[in-house]
């Protein structure tokens, strides 16, 4: 009954959560963040960065794939079929209906001005989303230099306007945090057998 009762929470929770966002996964991050840990507390600040991590770097909407781990992470495989429902069925609901009337929905000029206001109100979301995960990421040098050289190469890119798919700065990111880890790993077992040879 308590695991049920979860379950429907979950639902409800992350249901509102798609009904409410406008711009994509990006603006639904801060969105999940704020009421699964913040609010509700089911998971912690460190674990909602390894899910994003782990939404970004696997196939598909970024959003849909948080939506699963979260769920799974709350309820076990019922909680990832519920939250990725969830999150999905308003953003369908609302699209059919759109869909049915496009053109005409399309020449109000109410819609028009609704529209720009949403891309304003969608920039302030993700730039809050990154910003307070910004905050929660451990300050090592190793998150530091990567940090500083990924945003200044995604802004020299943006600015002289070349085309480079951000799958890549993902692969990057993750094989560099691989191959420091690796290192890292060598030299903590060197340091290990220099200490029991020196004993």
């Amino acid at each position: 009954m308590q695991k049920f009762k979860k379950l429907i929470s979950l639902f409800f929770t992350m249901f509102k959560i798609g009904l409410f966002t406008f711009g994509g996964g990006y603006a639904m991050i801060g969105i999940i963040q704020r009421e699964l840990v913040e609010n509700k507390k089911w998971i912690s600040q460190d674990e909602y960065l390894d899910i994003i991590a782990i939404a970004e770097s696997t196939p598909g909407p970024i959003a849909i794939n948080t939506s699963t781990f979260v769920g799974y992470k709350i309820a076990g495989f019922l909680g990832s079929i519920f939250a990725t429902i969830a999150t999905v069925l308003p953003s369908f609901i609302i699209i059919f209906i759109i869909s049915l009337f496009f053109d005409a929905f399309m020449q109000l000029k109410v819609v028009e001005y609704a529209f720009r206001g949403i891309q304003v109100c969608v920039a302030y979301l993700i730039f809050s989303a990154g910003f307070k995960m910004l905050k929660h990421v451990k300050k090592t040098a190793f998150n530091i230099i990567t940090f500083v050289i990924s945003f200044s190469i995604i802004t020299v890119f943006s600015v002289c306007a070349f085309s480079f798919s951000s799958v890549y700065y993902v692969l990057t990111g993750g094989g560099v945090g691989i191959i420091v880890y690796l290192i890292s790993l060598i030299s903590s077992k060197k340091s290990g057998k220099f200490k029991k040879g020196d004993k």
